[in-house]
């Protein structure tokens, strides 16, 4: 058996395009070799070499709890003792609609799917076949899957990787995709069945929406007739225990979920009043389907999730990430280099420079600071001192519920080393 990540990295890219199943997984923009991960517990993740990470990726958002949380874990092998999928409906996927529509005002029903990607794909549709509209307006450097109308101007990995969005999409594709820059917005007409936004950009790196913006899409929105789309895959139940709706008081008429309400298993989800959902088949002239929706696995590891995070436990959260965000760019900045941390509930994200630093407002001012050369320096010292970031600069740092003061504090010293050495070179 390899044991080098070498080795597992060499025997990757035989067989696997790339070396990864996730171009965000690729170290292409930072440089080097992955590590590759042979467990995960709490804020840690230890390699094949056996070194062990403070992580801050956390499978990008999904493990709210951290890794392998030991509750999880027993649901889900209780789950697996009785069966991994069927094909037909089981309890588990309705106690995790209920708690869902349950946390979320306004939210009335959901759809069970696989991804994030499927559950904002299917939402696009729905909102589609519900208004007899074809166009679908998103904000440039935000990411909502690579489903292919979507990945136009997208964020995360299409901008680590320089591309405008994907070879193999027709023009036919994103004909009806309109792209806008993040933090303005855009005046609608009758053609618009929906404009799709994540509530808090967080796949251009972290740029938080400016006062109003929520209201005035949901207003503009109302205007036309159009539906508003929230992409809650990172924000959902991360940002609070309703999620954005909560956090910032705006209704949309469609919701997308993932990550957290998997509990660190592949699941997504999309939702919607009643009425809007009837559109949906079988009762309904919008098609959607899929085997694997509503794995009991994955269901029973979500709603051990959301049935164990209080209302405390969300403040705990965002107080301390906040506080760590704060520390981080007085730790960065006083070895020598520039920092931005912005922060919007728990989500923080990271922006360094040469020179003083303005907080971007959309992907244009975010791009400058992501393609400056530093974050792979810094994201290589960072690694060197056991401390993972997610290699690429356009995605953000995750704190779980697992990370303690200590770890953080050790992060804080590990960033400040690193930022000396960065600023030497």
């Amino acid at each position: 058996m390899s044991e080098t990540n070498q080795a597992w990295f060499d025997r990757a890219v035989r067989v696997i395009p790339g070396g990864v199943d996730s171009p965000v997984r690729s170290f292409r923009s930072v440089g080097g070799t992955p590590y590759t991960v042979a467990s995960g517990s709490g804020a840690y993740v230890t390699d094949v070499e056996g070194q062990e990470y403070l992580d801050f990726v956390q499978s990008y958002g999904a493990s709210l709890l951290g890794h392998a949380h030991p509750l999880v874990i027993e649901r889900i092998r209780e789950a697996a003792l009785r069966g991994t999928t069927f094909g037909a409906p089981t309890p588990g996927e309705v106690l995790l609609a209920e708690a869902i529509t349950s946390r979320v005002a306004g939210l009335e029903q959901v759809r069970l799917v696989s991804s994030g990607t499927e559950a904002v794909m299917s939402a696009v549709r729905l909102a589609r076949g519900a208004t007899g509209r074809s166009k679908i307006l998103k904000f440039d450097g935000c990411y909502h899957g690579h489903s292919d109308a979507l990945l136009v101007a997208g964020g995360s990995g299409v901008a680590q990787l320089g591309l405008p969005g994907s070879a193999g999409v027709t023009e036919g594709a994103v004909a009806d995709t309109i792209v806008s820059p993040y933090n303005e917005v855009p005046t609608l007409d009758e053609t618009v069945a929906a404009v799709l936004v994540e509530p808090v950009a967080a796949n251009m790196n972290l740029v938080r929406p400016v006062p109003g913006f929520l209201d005035a899409l949901r207003t503009e929105c109302d205007r036309v007739g159009a539906l508003l789309i929230f992409d809650e895959v990172i924000t959902g139940f991360r940002l609070a225990p309703g999620g954005a709706q909560e956090y910032f008081g705006v209704t949309p008429d469609i919701w997308c979920f993932g990550k957290v309400i998997g509990g660190g298993l592949p699941v997504g989800a999309f939702g919607a009043s009643a009425k809007l959902l009837q559109n949906l088949a079988p009762t309904g002239p919008v098609y959607q389907a899929g085997t694997l929706s509503g794995n009991p696995l994955a269901t029973a590891a979500g709603l051990t999730v959301l049935n164990n995070v209080t209302r405390a436990d969300y403040e705990l959260l965002t107080k301390r990430a906040q506080t760590f965000a704060t520390e981080l760019v007085d730790a960065i900045s006083a070895s020598g280099l520039y920092a931005c941390a912005p922060v919007e509930g728990p989500l923080v994200g990271l922006f360094l420079s040469g020179e003083p630093i303005v907080e971007p407002k959309n992907f244009s001012e975010a791009k400058v600071y992501c393609e400056n050369g530093l974050y792979p320096k810094f994201f290589h010292e960072m690694l060197q001192r056991h401390v993972a970031l997610a290699p690429g600069a356009y995605e953000i740092l995750f704190v779980s519920m697992a990370h303690s003061q200590a770890d953080l504090e050790r992060a804080l010293f590990a960033a400040a080393d690193a930022a000396k050495e960065v600023a030497k070179s």
